[in-house]
C-alpha cells in the first residue's frame, strides 16, 4: 500500500452547470494515494459529472483540479497518462474480440506490440476471460463486458483508477467477482475513485466515503467514523402481512421515545437509544388488525447514515437498484 499522506487527487471549488442546473456546486475534497475513495449519491447527484471533470472529459466552469500532483485546471488532460477510466457504459468496440480491444487500448497509451499483447493476455487470464479472448465483445454477457472494460482501464497500469458504477445492471455472481477484483487492485496500491449508489457496496470496499446530493458534497468521512454515532443505536425491523401505513400516528403516541417509521412494502422500522421490546409492539399491531410476519434486530448500516445526513429515504436508492439492475 502506498503512503496515504500523499495526495493523489485534490479538488477545490469544482463547479459545473448545465443551463439552470448546477450539476456540481463547489466541491472540495482530497483522495490520498493508495486509497479506495467512495463517491455516493442518487442518480443525478453529480457523480458522473465529477468524474468527467477529473478525467478531462468535461471542462469545469470553476475550481481547481490536481491529479498526481499535476495541476489540470487549465489543461484537463495533463495527467491522462496517470489515470485509468472505467465509464458507467462500456466504451469498447463490439466488433473486436476481447484480446483485440485490450491490445488496441494499450496501443493508445503507446505500448509496444509485444508488451501490449503480453499485458492483454495476462489481464484476460486474471479476469477469468481467457477462454473468451477470441470472441467478439458484442457476444459477451453484461458481467464479462464490465470485467473487460475494467481490464481496458488498467492496461497501462495507471496510478489512479476511476470506476463509475462498475456493478450496476449485472448479475449477483458477476458483481461479487468485480468487487473482489476491485479489492485486489486496491491491495496492490492503486488509488481508486469509485462512484456507486449501492451503499452496501461502498461500505464493504471503501476507506473513506463522500456523500453528494444535488451537486453538493454533504459529508466526507471514513466508514468507521460515519458509523460510530449509530453504534449504540438499537434497531428493530418488522415485516407485516397487511399494510400498517395508517398506524403511524398511533405508533408514535403509543411508544414515545422511539423513532418509528412505516416504510414501503408493509415494513416498520423502530430505532431507540435503549433496548426495544418486541412483544409490546407485536401485541399493539395485532390489536390494531396488523399481522407481523417477521421481527429482526438490525445492525446500523451506512444506509442509515446516508438517510440521516441527506434526508433521503432508503426507498429512493432501492428504486434506482430495481430500475437499473438486479439487487446486489
Amino acid at each position: 500500500m502506498e503512503d496515504k499522506t500523499r495526495t493523489a487527487i485534490a479538488v477545490a471549488g469544482l463547479a459545473k452547470r448545465f443551463g439552470e442546473v448546477a450539476a456540481v456546486a463547489g466541491a472540495d475534497f482530497e483522495v490520498f494515494s493508495g486509497e479506495l475513495f467512495g463517491f455516493l449519491g442518487p442518480n443525478g447527484a453529480g457523480k458522473t459529472t465529477t468524474i468527467n471533470m477529473l478525467t478531462g472529459l468535461a471542462r469545469p466552469d470553476a475550481g481547481m483540479v490536481r491529479i498526481g500532483g499535476i495541476n489540470c485546471t487549465g489543461n484537463p488532460r495533463a495527467a491522462q497518462h496517470l489515470v485509468g477510466v472505467v465509464p458507467d457504459e462500456s466504451n469498447l468496440y463490439p466488433e473486436l474480440t476481447g484480446f483485440e480491444n485490450l491490445s488496441f487500448c494499450a496501443a493508445l497509451y503507446g505500448l509496444a506490440k509485444q508488451e501490449r499483447e503480453k499485458r492483454a493476455r495476462r489481464l484476460l487470464a486474471d479476469f477469468g476471460l481467457a477462454q473468451a479472448a477470441d470472441r467478439k465483445f458484442a457476444g459477451y454477457s453484461k458481467g464479462m463486458k464490465r470485467k473487460l472494460t475494467i481490464a481496458a482501464g488498467i492496461i497501462h497500469e495507471p496510478q489512479i483508477l476511476f470506476l463509475d458504477e462498475p456493478t450496476t445492471g449485472i448479475d449477483v455472481a458477476s458483481a461479487r467477482q468485480l468487487r473482489q477484483l476491485i479489492s485486489d487492485l486496491h491491495r496492490t496500491g492503486t488509488t481508486i475513485f469509485l462512484t456507486t449508489h449501492y451503499i452496501e457496496e461502498a461500505e464493504r470496499l471503501c476507506d473513506r466515503i463522500a456523500f453528494i446530493v444535488e451537486g453538493r458534497i454533504v459529508a466526507i468521512e471514513t466508514v468507521t467514523d460515519l458509523l460510530q454515532p449509530l453504534r449504540e443505536k438499537h434497531v428493530l425491523q418488522m415485516s407485516c402481512v397487511n399494510s400498517p401505513e395508517n398506524l403511524q400516528p398511533a405508533l408514535n403516541e403509543g411508544f414515545p421515545g422511539f423513532d418509528i417509521s412505516v416504510t414501503m412494502r408493509g415494513q416498520i422500522r423502530v430505532e431507540s437509544d435503549r433496548p426495544i421490546g418486541v412483544g409490546p409492539l407485536v401485541r399493539f399491531l395485532e390489536e390494531h388488525g396488523v399481522e407481523v410476519a417477521e421481527a429482526r434486530r438490525l445492525r446500523p448500516s451506512l444506509e442509515d447514515v446516508f438517510m440521516r445526513i441527506t434526508g433521503l429515504e432508503t426507498t429512493i436508492m432501492q428504486k434506482e437498484k430495481e430500475k437499473r439492475g438486479p439487487k446486489k
